[in-house]
């Protein structure tokens, strides 16, 4: 269900990347709650081993993550998924903290929901949700922050985990991280999850699985502005593809026109001409090298106070602590 601020931003960007040269639309419209699930589902096949090796380090490694962090420290988690790996790591601070407080960030109204019962199985730990895009909702969460016994402010654990990075082009993910910076106070985490290089047949098969349900998942964006904004697009006359992209580090996803058709969009009053073999640019995920996140970070105004790699699936957990800021 959309609020008339999400439905009119939903709607703006429709109009803007249909009517652009390559035309585009945000990965972040992937997640109604059809898409969500189909997400969840993605992340079980055998071909995408990201998520499994994230939740392998976290398994490992939670104690360590979350050491820096004691009495009146909260987590805000951007992207909030299923939950299930936020749980992980809240599992081990509230049994040192008297309470904890949770706060979950997601467009997905149906991520929310599951976030919310994951996190309920826990003792201690009170939630809250915020249905926002990722800047704001961090806002929200920070000027809640608690305070400790002694009367300080407890740290922020912000987790942006998935490789959720890598959906932003190398300088938006600049701007991100130094936007998130800017919203924390020195001593505060943030725990980046990144998906590194691989051989380029892996990537490929992990976002062109043989099942066909990241197939699904893409073309539910299409179903979605049919349903929503009156939209007339076949899905049966669109492909999904995907791409290793070698020079700039991206697998990339589209849904390609496989014939000269006209989409009409109710909602809009828009019409749209495809050509044979025109796409919509759906996703661009970006992969690194484990030093490149290090490097991301430290750009942005953080140090790194560990990072994990999981060597099978090539995946990077990288715990980055917010300095304190020159002349202050």
């Amino acid at each position: 269900m959309h609020t008339t601020d999400s439905l009119d931003r939903f709607m703006a960007d429709v109009r803007a990347g249909l009517n652009a040269s390559p035309k585009h639309l945000s990965p972040e419209y992937f997640y109604d709650a059809l898409g969500s699930h189909l997400f969840e589902a993605i992340c079980q096949l055998p071909w995408y081993p990201l998520t499994r090796a994230e939740r392998a380090l976290l398994e490992r490694h939670a104690e360590a993550i979350v050491a820096p962090f004691g009495a009146g420290a909260s987590i805000v988690e951007l992207g909030c998924g299923s939950g299930e790996k936020l749980a992980l790591l809240a599992a081990p601070l509230c049994k040192r903290v008297p309470r904890l407080d949770v706060h979950l960030v997601d467009v997905s109204e149906t991520a929310l929901d599951l976030s919310r019962r994951t996190l309920g199985r826990l003792p201690r730990v009170e939630t809250s949700a915020h249905r926002a895009r990722y800047e704001e909702g961090l806002s929200r969460a920070t000027a809640r922050r608690a305070i400790d016994a002694r009367g300080g402010d407890g740290a922020v654990l912000v987790l942006f985990l998935g490789s959720n990075i890598g959906n932003l082009a190398p300088a938006a993910a600049a701007a991100f991280l130094a936007a998130l910076r800017a919203s924390l106070r020195a001593g505060d985490g943030l725990l980046l999850g990144a998906d590194l290089v691989k051989p380029a047949a892996d990537l490929v098969l992990a976002y062109d699985d043989p099942l066909g349900v990241t197939s699904a998942f893409n073309k539910n964006l299409l179903a979605r502005m049919n349903r929503e904004l009156g939209a007339t697009f076949d899905l049966r006359s669109f492909d999904h593809r995907a791409a290793w992209n070698a020079q700039d580090s991206r697998v990339e996803m589209h849904l390609v026109s496989r014939r000269r058709q006209s989409i009409r969009v109710d909602a809009l009053d828009l019409e749209v001409a495809f050509k044979e073999g025109e796409s919509i640019w759906t996703e661009s995920s970006y992969k690194y090298e484990p030093d490149d996140v290090v490097r991301m970070g430290e750009r942005a105004g953080f140090r790194c106070f560990k990072q994990w790699i999981e060597p099978i699936g090539r995946f990077s957990t990288t715990l980055l602590l917010a300095e304190e800021r020159a002349g202050r």
